[in-house]
């Protein structure tokens, strides 16, 4: 059908009877029309094939339907064999398919895509603003947020950022991991933390460190990006600094997917000389040689929640201003 023989408010209105305000009130959702009226208006629309200007309706409303999703993050990063980012994304798709709300994906992994997420955003083109994988003390967040536009995040935003937030208990986490690691007999256990501009990198350090001590063990730490290559890196910086070592703690999977095949050419036997945790349950794990003894955090639901968060923020509710998700050791054959 060309614009030219669109069916139109007016076309609408004639059919149902009614005036082309009623017809917009009741296209844009309002609930003062009475229901046979607005019957009336809906069966008009579905024999006539009405669409509405979703433009012109965003004029009225002040609404976009539209809902983004902001990751810093290079496309090759989001897209990569890391299982993380698809599953935030298909909990956030979910809540926002039933909610009947668009998603826009924004992905930010350099200065330029930075300023242009930041342009979009406060130029009110969605209606809230969910966040993931933050590096740093960014700005952002908290600027949206003094703009009154609804935002909420990924885990706990670094620096002094009053918005709110949806987490898993990463220290609690770690300290389940690195526990099972004593009680297995480990006594020199290493770690492979995670970037230390993010809060999962921060905190499942300060589980480490924080289990390590209580035990009167010593720290043997290397530090990672998250990614399989950063782990294959510290595994080998680790065995150089620390040939006796008999167990890792690796913040992701893919690092300890890594770290497993650092083992495994170096001549260590896993788990029989070195016992390997890693962090995430990403769905490869289960398939690694051996198994990966892992923790689990819910990585789709940490997506619903938060959209769930965002949704009643928008909609003028008040919300817990964070959001903690437990986590859960997942017991196999590398540790």
């Amino acid at each position: 059908m060309t614009t030219a023989h669109r069916p139109t408010l007016e076309a609408v209105a004639a059919r149902a009877g009614v005036s082309r305000a009623t017809v917009s009130r009741v296209v844009n959702g309002s609930t003062t029309v009475a229901e046979p009226i607005r019957e009336a208006v809906n069966r008009a629309v579905a024999e006539l094939g009405y669409v509405p200007n979703l433009a012109a309706r965003s004029l009225v409303t002040q609404r976009t339907d539209s809902i983004a999703l902001v990751m810093p993050e290079a496309a090759t990063r989001v897209f990569s064999d890391d299982q993380v980012f698809p599953g935030i994304i298909r909990g956030v798709s979910q809540e926002l398919e039933a909610a009947d709300k668009q998603l826009v994906l924004m992905l930010a992994g350099s200065p330029a895509g930075h300023h242009r997420v930041e342009r979009y955003t406060t130029g009110r083109h969605v209606d809230g603003v969910l966040f993931a994988s933050l590096h740093g003390a960014d700005p952002l967040p908290g600027t949206l947020a003094r703009l009154g536009i609804p935002v909420v995040c990924s885990g706990r935003p670094l620096g002094d950022v009053p918005v709110p937030y949806v987490d898993v208990d990463h220290v609690g986490g770690v300290t389940a991991a690195v526990h099972h690691l004593i009680d297995s007999g480990r006594r020199r256990i290493a770690t492979i933390a995670g970037p230390q501009d993010m809060v999962a990198g921060i905190e499942r350090l300060t589980g480490y460190r924080t289990a390590v001590a209580a035990a009167g063990l010593p720290e043997l730490v290397a530090v990672g990006d998250f990614t399989r290559e950063s782990g294959g890196a510290a595994m080998q910086r680790l065995l150089a600094d620390h040939p006796d070592l008999d167990g890792v703690f690796a913040a992701s999977d893919l690092m300890a997917h890594a770290a497993l095949r650092t083992l495994r050419e170096a001549g260590r036997r896993v788990p029989e000389d070195v016992a390997v945790v890693g962090f995430d349950d990403i769905e490869t794990a289960a398939y690694t040689e051996p198994p990966l003894t892992t923790v689990r955090q819910p990585i789709v639901e940490l997506g619903r929640r938060m959209t769930r968060q965002l949704l009643r923020l928008a909609a003028g509710e008040t919300i817990e201003p964070v959001v903690m998700l437990p986590t859960e050791l997942i017991r196999r054959a590398s540790a």
